[in-house]
C-alpha cells in the first residue's frame, strides 16, 4: 500500500495499470466479468443506450450485433474492448466466441496483448527444506512441510522507465503460495495446485486453479484439476495449460479454456516422476528436465500424445531452470564449485546440445527464469541476471539488476502486458 502511495502520476501512466481492489477475492467469475459502461455514449443510439446497462459475457454478443446493425462504431468498439478485457470468460462462452468471425477473434486477442511487456515476479515458498544440498544429490523430503508464511504472497512488476519494483497485486488467501505452479497465457497469470498446512498440522495438496487478470485487477477461480498436485510445473502451449507431474505423480493433464475442461494426456515415462523439475514449451512441444529427473530431457509431442527421451547434455549437475527462445531450449546450471552459472542450449530442430556461456558469480544461488524479448532474466532474491539471446551473439550482460528489496521467499518470474487506461 505504501508503494502505491509513493507512485507518481507519471508512474501510473507509464505502467498503465487499471487498479481495482485486487485483494478481494471474487466469489463468482461472473462478477469479475461485468463492467459498467456508463451513460457517456448515450448519443450513439439504442445500441449505446443499452450500454448504460452492465455488459456481461451473456449479453455482449447481442449488444455487438445491435451496434453493427445501427452502425454505432463507438458502441461496437466498446463491446470489443469488453471482450478483450474479459477474454477468458468470453472464450468459455460458446454463444459468444463461437459466433465471432476469425478477424474478430484475432482483434480481441491482439488488443489484450497490447501495452508494454514488463517483468514481474511472484513470491512463493519452497515446500521442503532440501536435505540434499549437493549439486548431484536427490531431493529430500521430510514427513511434513514447514508452515506457510502468509506474507509471501505479493506480485511485483519492474517499472520499465524508472527501474523500480512496484507491488502489482497479492495472491488471495484461497491460493496456496507453497508448491504451486505458475505460468501466463493470454496475458493472464495462472496459479495451480500447491500445498496448504491446516490448523491441525496436516498438509494437503490442492487441485484448485486461479487466474489473475491484469487488465481488471481481479483474481478468479477456474475449473479445478482432475487431481491435487504439489510441486507441479504449469506450462502454456498452443492455447492450453499443461499441469506436469508433482509430488509422487507421473501424470500430466491439459486444460482447454474454450471447453473449460481438464483432460489427462500421456503420463511421463515410467521411472521418471517429476518433482522439483523444470518445464518449458518450444515449437509446439513440451520439454521437461531437472529435479528428480536430474540431467534427463523428456519431450512431449502433443500430436502423437507421447513422451520420448532426448539426448543427454554434457552436464551432470542439477539445473536451476529451463526456458525456450525461438527453436532453442536454454538450460541454466548453478556450479558452486567453480562459482559460476553455466548455460547449455538444446536445438530442438537438429536435436543437438551445445555448450553456452558462463557467468562468474560468487556463491551462486538457484534462480528462476523468464523470457522478455531477446533477454532471459535469471531471478532470485539477490539479483536478476540478464542473458541476451540474439542471433548474432549471446551472453550475459554485465549489468545485474536488483530485485524487490522487501521480497521474501522464492521469486517466480513471468511477463505480463500492462496497458494504459482503457
Amino acid at each position: 500500500a505504501e508503494t502505491e502511495k509513493r507512485r507518481t502520476d507519471s508512474d501510473r501512466a507509464g505502467l498503465g495499470l487499471i487498479h481495482n481492489n485486487t485483494e478481494q477475492m471474487e466469489a463468482r467469475e461472473g462478477e469479475e466479468s461485468e463492467i459498467c459502461a456508463g451513460d457517456s455514449h448515450s448519443h450513439l443510439g439504442s445500441a449505446a443506450a443499452d450500454m448504460s446497462q452492465r455488459i456481461s459475457a451473456e449479453n455482449c454478443y447481442e449488444l455487438l450485433t445491435k451496434a453493427k446493425s445501427e452502425g454505432a462504431e463507438d458502441a461496437k468498439d466498446q463491446v470489443y474492448r469488453f471482450m478483450s478485457d474479459h477474454y477468458l470468460q468470453v472464450l468459455r462462452t460458446p454463444g459468444v466466441y463461437g459466433r465471432l468471425t476469425a478477424g474478430e477473434r484475432e482483434l480481441i486477442l491482439a488488443r489484450r496483448m497490447e501495452g508494454r511487456k514488463v517483468l514481474a515476479v511472484a513470491e512463493s515458498s519452497e515446500v521442503y527444506d532440501r536435505g540434499g544440498s549437493q549439486d548431484n544429490s536427490r531431493p529430500q523430503s521430510p514427513l511434513l512441510p514447514g508452515p506457510e508464511d502468509p506474507h509471501h504472497r505479493r506480485v511485483f512488476c519492474l517499472h520499465p522507465d524508472t527501474g523500480r519494483w512496484e507491488v502489482l497485486t497479492s495472491l488471495p488467501e484461497e491460493i496456496p503460495a507453497k508448491g504451486s505452479g505458475m505460468c501466463t497465457m493470454y496475458n493472464y497469470l495462472f496459479v495451480a495446485g500447491g500445498i496448504r498446512t491446516h490448523g491441525d498440522g496436516r498438509s494437503k495438496a490442492s487441485d484448485r486453479v486461479f487466474c489473475y487478470n491484469p487488465v481488471t485487477g481481479a483474481w478468479s477461480p477456474i475449473r479445478p484439476m482432475t487431481q491435487p498436485r504439489c510441486q507441479l510445473k504449469l506450462v502454456s502451449m498452443d492455447g492450453y495449460l499443461y499441469a506436469i507431474g508433482g509430488e509422487c505423480l507421473f501424470t500430466v493433464e491439459r486444460y482447454d479454456p474454450r471447453a473449460d475442461r481438464w483432460s489427462p494426456v500421456a503420463p511421463l515415462p515410467k521411472g521418471s516422476f517429476a518433482v522439483a523439475h523444470e518445464a518449458t514449451s518450444c515449437g509446439g512441444e513440451l520439454f521437461v528436465s531437472g529435479g528428480s529427473l536430474f540431467y534427463r530431457l523428456l519431450r512431449y509431442d502433443s500430436r502423437r500424445d507421447e513422451w520420448e527421451e532426448c539426448p543427454f547434455n554434457e552436464s551432470r549437475r542439477r539445473s536451476t531452470d529451463m526456458v525456450a527462445h525461438r527453436s532453442l531450449v536454454y538450460r541454466f546450471d548453478v556450479d558452486r564449485e567453480r562459482a559460476a552459472v553455466n548455460v547449455y542450449k538444446y536445438n530442438t530442430v537438429v536435436k543437438v546440445w551445445h555448450g553456452g556461456a558462463n557467468f562468474p558469480l560468487e556463491n551462486p544461488q538457484p534462480f528462476r527464469c523468464a523470457v522478455l524479448g531477446d533477454r532471459i532474466y535469471c531471478v532470485n532474491r539477490s539479483h536478476a541476471l540478464q542473458f541476451e539471446v540474439r542471433e548474432e551473439a549471446e551472453g550475459f550482460l554485465r549489468e545485474v539488476l536488483p530485485c524487490p528489496a522487501e521480497a521474501r521467499g522464492t521469486l517466480v518470474p513471468f511477463v505480463l502486458s500492462l496497458t494504459r487506461d482503457q
